[in-house]
């Protein structure tokens, strides 16, 4: 009895993820310029554009723990504030602050509600192109211990270098990487060090009208474990316009390749960005 009554809330939630979708494809026909659409479509595949977004990315993670039994809502608010500091470059801000809900992943612990862990980058880049057409950007990222329960954070500060460099095509075709490494430097000395790389390869197809596919890989290794935990992601997103506002939706779906045994086994993201571009 007590198992069904998990699986009826499980899919409840997973119900309600797929009414929250079916409202942003209804928002998408609000009518926008299909041409300003195009462009910021172009700059969201870009994670170093010179536009200001707030992402607020929902993910549904599901056969999580021991028992498979485990699940995990996550609702990333992403801030990225571009701010030019000389003529030839730009400072990006990418913040990710993760609010999360998980339930049945630790045996006799319940489910637990609060913020996670803030990680907080900032790349340099040039604001012109390589002469072959590359963007890149470098600087530090800083993992900050601001969980609000044990076991929804490590309990440690972190830095380390983060990059990325990507090409955008005529056609459409945006292709590149981001990746970090994070070493933990203090913190709760009774819980387990960081020593963690995030390697980040995508690639996605501008279709016109603010639509946009794209898929990539969020891989991260745990040198302390000797783990790999590599979820594929697939999505699609649609710039629109409502009222004086310019909003990304983004639906898609992931299936992890690799990952511990305790690990979640597929997932689902929604996507609501909100677009602040440039009218100089």
């Amino acid at each position: 009895m007590h198992s069904s009554l998990k699986k009826s809330q499980r899919l409840r939630h997973v119900y309600t993820l797929s009414i929250f979708t079916s409202l942003f494809s209804a928002s998408c026909s609000v009518a926008y310029a299909q041409g300003s659409a195009d462009e910021l479509a172009k700059q969201l595949a870009n994670p170093i554009a010179s536009l200001i977004s707030v992402p607020m990315q929902l993910n549904y993670d599901d056969g999580i723990g021991a028992l498979d039994k485990g699940y995990k809502f996550t609702l990333n608010v992403q801030p990225v504030i571009p701010v030019s500091i000389s003529d030839d470059w730009n400072m990006i801000s990418r913040t990710i602050l993760p609010i999360a809900f998980q339930e049945d992943i630790y045996p006799g612990a319940g489910n637990q509600f609060g913020l996670g862990d803030v990680t907080q980058s900032l790349f340099f880049s040039p604001k012109a192109l390589t002469a072959s057409g590359w963007t890149w950007g470098a600087g530090p990222a800083l993992l900050i211990p601001t969980a609000t329960d044990d076991l929804l954070g490590g309990e440690k500060w972190g830095g380390g270098p983060t990059a990325v460099v990507l090409k955008q095509t005529a056609n459409g075709w945006t292709y590149g990487g981001l990746a970090n490494h994070i070493w933990s430097f203090a913190g709760d000395s009774n819980r387990n060090d960081i020593n963690a790389t995030y390697l980040q390869p995508f690639l996605a197809k501008g279709l016109g009208q603010g639509r946009t596919i794209n898929a990539a890989l969020e891989s991260t290794y745990n040198w302390e474990d000797d783990q790999w935990t590599v979820p594929l992601n697939l999505a699609y997103s649609k710039v629109t316009k409502i009222g004086p506002q310019m909003v990304s939706f983004q639906g898609g779906a992931r299936y992890y390749l690799e990952a511990p045994d305790n690990a979640a086994e597929w997932g689902l993201r929604f996507t609501v960005t909100l677009l602040y571009p440039n009218k100089s």
